[in-house]
């Protein structure tokens, strides 16, 4: 008896012992450690930091946590969110391509060792990642635009070419791919099961990785990708400006801004002795190392998660990375301040947006044509169009951003047509500058298309002064 008691003591102490336990780490007041997160010896110098959430001050860290962008559980968004009796009749898709290798080289370093073949049996993964390169490996005869016909159309180099796109880009497309079109396809049907070339408009630069990341999404997105139905036009200029992109004044404006930066540079004493000392460890001068733009090659370190370089004179650290990094935040700010940036901004995202507008007016007037659109660009694509916007607060393009333009029509009000603009998945309408105001006067979660038309036709050139009414006169103006 005396036996059973003791057991059944200890049985219950046991038992209030788990779950203390059980609570303590559901508070987060103990550490857990699991399989998945425990360090082997292989990756002792590896630099990624647990994802954290946002810190109430400017962090270098957690804003680069957030432009690698690293796939993870499917995010959630605001994309195709309307009153019921609103219909879907059109969607503009911006995108930066996905993850890249580095575009530089940190002089007398080695490359940093990133494969770019796309393999099941490695993180990140997708479930559509085999088929997608079976499907890519059989387009060779895909009709697209001179000179479009001559890129791969999937990464394959066991060691990354330079400014190619990973296993990681690819994925993250994909991924926007399929929850584009659990919203935009499966939920508002916005095109038919017998989707025809015409009701897709795909446009791209000449370079393998905004191709690469724009096919990702198709297959991601489209129910049934059909090689005949699928043609990329190819845009010359990263600010997709297509015929007009001879623009003097937004030159002017761009010398200005890089004006700017430079002498914010100069004032920044602790990122040239940062400078200073990587190119001590590299053996070269400063000038030569800063012309490397070594954060290009740093960040791709980082995103993943390989060690910094080191050579005989020591090692490149994340003492180094973060002053580089606060350093870009710092700029972020001063360039929404100085306001010197809007002016190349405005004239460089005119284009694409008139653009957009005329397919977006002619989709309400009930003309046959595009229901999606598809522009496959750059950060610098993407950078002028938020900053012309009027989206102070939106982040640099991270890889595989993603800028959308909804158009609705209210079916209780079918002359009446609306937009909603989306980044990354947040609903940013009312914080543009054409429409910061209307939901004070309006129910509706949306904003009137005349709105963004006359944004486009009139108030952009408004913003610029100088008295000039049209794109030409605009970019030709005397006196600045």
């Amino acid at each position: 008896m005396l036996f059973r008691n003791r057991f059944l003591l200890l049985l219950a102490l046991a038992a209030l012992l788990a779950f203390v336990s059980l609570s303590l780490q559901f508070f987060h007041l103990i550490p857990v450690s699991t399989a998945k997160n425990e360090v082997s010896s292989k990756s002792r110098k590896r630099i990624m930091p647990e994802p954290v959430t946002e810190p109430p001050g400017a962090d270098p860290v957690y804003e680069a946590l957030l432009y690698c962008n690293i796939p993870s559980v499917a995010e959630r968004s605001m994309e195709g969110h309307a009153p019921h009796h609103f219909k879907l009749v059109s969607v503009h898709v911006f995108i930066r391509h996905g993850d890249r290798y580095p575009l530089y080289v940190i002089p007398k370093t080695k490359r940093p060792e990133i494969d770019c073949t796309l393999v099941a049996n490695r993180k990140p993964y997708h479930p559509k990642l085999e088929a997608f390169v079976s499907h890519m490996s059989k387009g060779s005869g895909a009709s697209f635009e001179s000179p479009l016909h001559s890129l791969p159309l999937y990464p394959s180099h066991q060691l990354c070419e330079m400014g190619e796109l990973t296993q990681t880009g690819v994925v993250q497309h994909l991924q926007n791919g399929q929850l584009l079109r659990d919203i935009y396809l499966k939920k508002h049907k916005l095109l038919p099961s017998d989707w025809s070339t015409g009701q897709l408009y795909l446009e791209t630069t000449g370079k393998s990785r905004t191709l690469q990341s724009g096919l990702a999404l198709l297959y991601g997105f489209l129910p049934d990708f059909d090689w005949k139905k699928i043609y990329f036009r190819h845009q010359p200029s990263a600010l997709f400006c297509s015929g007009n992109c001879y623009c003097p004044v937004r030159n002017h404006y761009l010398e200005k801004e890089q004006r700017r930066q430079y002498l914010l540079r100069l004032k920044n004493n602790q990122l040239e002795r940062t400078y200073g000392d990587m190119a001590r460890i590299v053996d070269v001068p400063t000038k030569q190392l800063r012309a490397a733009n070594p954060i290009d090659s740093m960040l791709c370190h980082f995103c993943h998660n390989v060690s910094f370089p080191c050579t005989r004179n020591g090692c490149i650290g994340m003492e180094h990375f973060k002053v580089i990094k606060m350093h870009q935040i710092e700029d972020e700010r001063e360039r929404q301040e100085k306001k010197l940036y809007l002016g190349y901004a405005l004239l460089g995202a005119h284009p694409i947006l008139n653009q957009t507008i005329g397919r977006m007016q002619r989709a309400a007037e009930g003309r046959r044509g595009e229901l999606f659109a598809l522009y496959s660009a750059h950060d610098v694509t993407l950078s002028p169009v938020l900053s012309a916007l009027g989206l102070k607060e939106a982040r640099f393009p991270r890889f595989a951003a993603r800028l959308i333009f909804e158009l609705w029509q209210d079916r209780e009000k079918p002359s009446e047509h609306s937009v909603r603009i989306l980044y990354n998945g947040v609903d940013v309408t009312f914080h543009t500058s054409f429409c910061r105001d209307h939901h004070k006067r309006s129910l509706k979660p949306m904003c009137p298309l005349e709105n963004l038309v006359r944004f486009v036709k009139k108030d952009m050139f408004v913003a610029l002064g100088g008295g000039g009414t049209n794109y030409h006169d605009a970019c030709h103006r005397e006196g600045l």
